[in-house]
């Protein structure tokens, strides 16, 4: 009982971490049309956070000219691990 609910707890808090990060690129790229000062502590925090995994994803895929479609691909990846790890780690917490 006590494991179950740990990971069921678990599960709410990385569906919740995904979901905040979901929104931080999101906030980011709607940002980013703006042409927004880089010196200002909301875009300083956004970008240190979504940064790392938008860079690994834009220097994994060949230049589109000019579009930088990294946010699509890692707000899908986001959403993937959101629908099949969070959804596994509930059906497991309540399996026990």
């Amino acid at each position: 009982m006590f494991i179950s609910n740990l990971v069921i707890a678990f599960a709410g808090l990385l569906d919740l971490a995904l979901s905040i990060f979901v929104w931080l690129i999101i906030i980011r790229a709607l940002i980013s049309w703006f042409n927004p000062d880089p010196y200002t502590a909301l875009y300083q925090f956004l970008y240190s956070i979504t940064e790392p995994v938008l860079s690994l994803v834009r220097n994994s895929m060949p230049s589109l000219g000019g579009i930088d479609i990294s946010p699509i691909i890692v707000l899908l990846a986001v959403e993937f691990l959101r629908t099949f790890l969070v959804q596994s780690l509930d059906d497991l917490a309540r399996f026990f």
